[in-house]
Order: structure tokens, then C-alpha cells, then sequence
């Protein structure tokens, strides 16, 4: 397929021919090489991405940012391409494909960061030594907000951890926020999403579709692969990044795609982990390990202690290499530092009960529940908007659970 064809018309799941079981087939072995990989990295991976990892990521940023011409836009400015409607329309086609073919009603599952590891209580403390320019939105004053954190993997599956892609998120939902807010099915929320890659796996909502398209023909690799079409700098750069995970509450997580902070400033943030927690991988490099490890390392060290994340964030100051419609470029911090802005406290407690289970499929996310000093910016977030909306209400009508703005009570008792 070419940039030229319509990723919005092709049918979910496509006909299989020869050439696609041979595709499957070779999908398959390199998956295979993957898992054998995973289970290798505990042993080495730490002391790679010490040496290696933030040289090769400024000579792969260096080479993405070659290729892109300089569009002239002003600092927070957007621009809407015209494809952008038709190629929402392809991904939101399959995501909502791919639950109504696989999920029986009363079980559908998440599109996206499908797999829970584990919903949290927190309290959110806004620092009162933050420079003037920082202070807008939920930034604004000094004080602290209850609120939930889920932590998941990949979607749309629910592989066992050591299986996945080595790729998490991190999603924190603010209550007790005061002020109008951009969507109208949340009053007193702000959502914050994040995943464990400082830059997205592709730039823009036309190459998304691109990717959905792999995807959901169970051939994702070819996305990148694709010898008509290659995303290599893209791979190799999420593949400095997507790793086996230990424990997520000791992992940490960008943005990816920026927002407002105040009128006519743009902001990426991020979760900077500040605790020391259980990271022990039972089983590895070649026994049984268990399935939800991660959920396992999670119970574990909120059963015993506390952990704290760093809210930070990373203002933008130039509109070229730190764009606004590029999510595959990584905002460099020589010319913008991250800047602590808040402490996520995560009280020790217990979250592998029922109630956790339950509250995890009904909870809804998204980055334009929130307030206007924090509008999402850029085509990913505007397609977000409109996807996220049609995915919950799809997960929620066929699981017969209304949407419901949380107040902070859920999980008491």
C-alpha cells in the first residue's frame, strides 16, 4: 500500500492469500526471536541503555529531524492536514472492529492500553516553588488533588507480560478540580496520559492509520518493515525505549504529544519515578513466568511501602524542534529542561480486589477531560478526542456500564 491509497476503505480483517500466510509466518518467527529476546534482557539491558541509549537516540532524533521541512509555525500553533478526518475514521474503524469481532457483550475490553496492571489511589501535590510562566491550569496554586492512577500494557491483546512489546502507560485522572472544563461528561476532572516512550510510536494521525491497518492484520512489524513505505528511524527509536518491563510503578512516562500550559504555551510532561520498588522477574531467562508479573511486582510493593512520582514538565521554546503535529520527535531538553511541577503520592494499599477489577472497566480516560489552560494540542490529541469518545461509549453500552466521573470514593473499603 501506498501513501496514495485510502487507509479509511479497506476492510477489517483483510482476505488471506499466500502472500499474507507467508507475512503471518515471518510475523510469527520474529515475534518468537522477540520473546527469546525479553527473557535475555534482565541480564543486559540496564548496563545497553546506560552506554548506548541516549547516544543513539540524539544520532536517530538527528536523522528525523533532517527529513522534516520547517512548516513556519509560531509556538503552540496547530495545523490541520486535510486527510485528517478520513484517516480518524480508518483508526477508530479499527479499534471498534477489532472489539466487536473479539469481545462477547459485558466483556469488551479497551482498543488501546488494554491491559490493567493495577488502579491506584494517589494524592497529587502541586509544588509552591514554581517559576511564574508554570503556573496555569491545575499549576496554578499550591495545593494538593486526589486522584486515580491506572497502570497498563499494550492493546489491543492481553498477552502475558514477558510476551508483550515492552511498552506501558500511565494514565492519572485529577479530581476536585474546579473550572469549565473542554468536555461536558466531566465537571471536576483532568486527565493526564502517558506511555513509556519519550516519543510516539508514529508521527501523525496518517501514518497511524498506516499502522492500525498492519496491526490489525496481526503484522505490525511491517508497519516499519514495509520496503515501499520504511519507518526504521521510528523503530529503531521505540526500540531503545520498548523493553521488558520490571515493575511499573518504577518505570517512567512521557506524554508524547504536547498541550497547552496557559494561552499561547505548549508543554510536554512526564512521570519520573522516585522510589525504589520490587523489580524481580520469577522465572527468568527460561522457567515459567507468571503471567501478570507485573501486577504481581505492583501488589507487592503497595503492600509494604509507599512510591512517589515526579509530575514534570517541558515547556516548548522552539516551534521546529519541538513540534506541535510530530509525535516522533523528541522535544530536546538542551533546549527546554524538564521542570518538577508536582508529586504524585501513591499511599502503600491494597489493588488486586474485586472492586479494583471492576472500577479498571469502568473508568474512562481522556486527554480533553480537563481545562482549557491544558487543551490538547496537535492531530493525535484531536483525534483522540473523538476516538477515546467513541471507544468508551462503544465499551460501555455493550457492557451495559454507564460512564461515570469519579469522586474519589470508588475504592474505599
Amino acid at each position: 500500500m501506498t501513501d496514495s491509497e485510502s487507509y479509511a476503505v479497506i476492510p477489517y480483517p483483510p482476505p488471506v492469500a499466500l502472500r499474507e500466510k507467508l507475512l503471518l509466518a515471518l510475523h510469527r518467527a520474529l515475534e518468537v526471536g522477540l520473546h527469546f529476546e525479553r527473557r535475555l534482557e534482565p541480564f543486559f539491558r540496564r548496563g545497553f541503555n546506560q552506554a548506548f541509549r541516549e547516544p543513539l537516540a540524539w544520532l536517530l532524533q538527528y536523522l528525523i529531524n533532517r527529513r522534516r521541512p520547517n512548516e513556519g509555525l509560531r509556538l503552540a500553533e496547530e495545523r490541520i492536514a486535510p486527510d485528517e478526518p478520513e484517516c480518524l475514521a480508518s483508526i477508530s474503524e479499527a479499534f471498534g472492529g477489532y472489539m466487536k469481532r473479539t469481545y462477547a457483550p459485558g466483556s469488551f475490553e479497551r482498543g488501546g492500553n488494554t491491559k490493567t496492571h493495577g488502579i491506584v489511589r494517589a494524592e497529587v501535590i502541586i509544588r509552591d516553588d514554581l517559576p511564574a510562566h508554570l503556573r496555569h491550569g491545575v499549576f496554578a496554586t499550591p495545593r494538593s488533588f486526589p486522584a486515580f492512577v491506572r497502570f497498563s500494557g499494550p492493546g489491543p491483546n492481553l498477552p502475558p507480560d514477558i510476551k508483550d512489546v515492552g511498552f506501558g502507560s500511565m494514565t492519572m485522572k485529577l479530581m476536585d478540580v474546579p473550572g469549565s472544563k473542554l468536555m461536558d461528561d466531566e465537571k471536576f476532572t483532568q486527565d493526564f496520559l502517558t506511555v513509556s516512550t519519550p516519543s510516539f510510536v508514529t508521527p501523525n494521525t496518517h501514518e497511524n492509520a498506516k499502522l492500525q491497518w498492519w496491526s490489525f492484520r496481526a503484522l505490525p512489524v511491517f508497519y516499519f518493515l514495509n520496503p515501499f513505505d520504511t519507518h526504521l528511524l521510528d523503530f529503531f527509536m521505540q526500540g531503545l525505549w520498548n523493553e521488558t518491563l520490571y515493575n511499573p510503578l518504577g518505570t517512567r512516562y512521557w506524554s508524547c504529544v504536547p498541550y497547552l500550559l496557559g494561552e499561547g504555551q505548549a508543554m510536554v510532561y512526564s512521570f519520573a519515578p522516585k522510589s525504589k520498588v520490587i523489580t524481580r522477574i520469577p522465572g527468568v531467562p527460561f522457567g515459567r513466568v507468571p503471567p501478570n508479573y507485573l501486577r504481581d511486582n505492583m501488589a507487592a510493593t503497595l503492600a509494604q511501602q509507599d512510591v512517589e512520582f515526579d509530575l514534570l514538565v517541558q515547556v516548548q521554546t522552539d516551534p521546529h524542534l519541538m513540534p506541535i503535529e510530530n509525535a516522533s520527535v523528541r522535544w530536546p531538553e538542551k533546549l527546554s529542561p524538564f521542570i518538577p511541577a508536582a508529586t504524585v503520592h501513591i499511599p502503600k494499599q491494597r489493588i488486586d480486589t474485586p472492586a479494583h477489577e471492576a472500577f479498571a472497566k469502568v473508568l474512562s480516560l481522556n486527554p480533553w477531560h480537563g481545562l482549557p489552560e491544558h487543551r490538547p494540542l496537535g492531530n493525535l490529541n484531536r483525534a483522540r478526542r473523538q476516538m477515546y469518545s467513541e471507544l468508551s461509549r462503544l465499551r460501555q453500552d455493550r457492557n451495559h456500564t454507564p460512564h461515570i466521573e469519579p469522586t474519589g470514593n470508588e475504592l474505599d473499603g
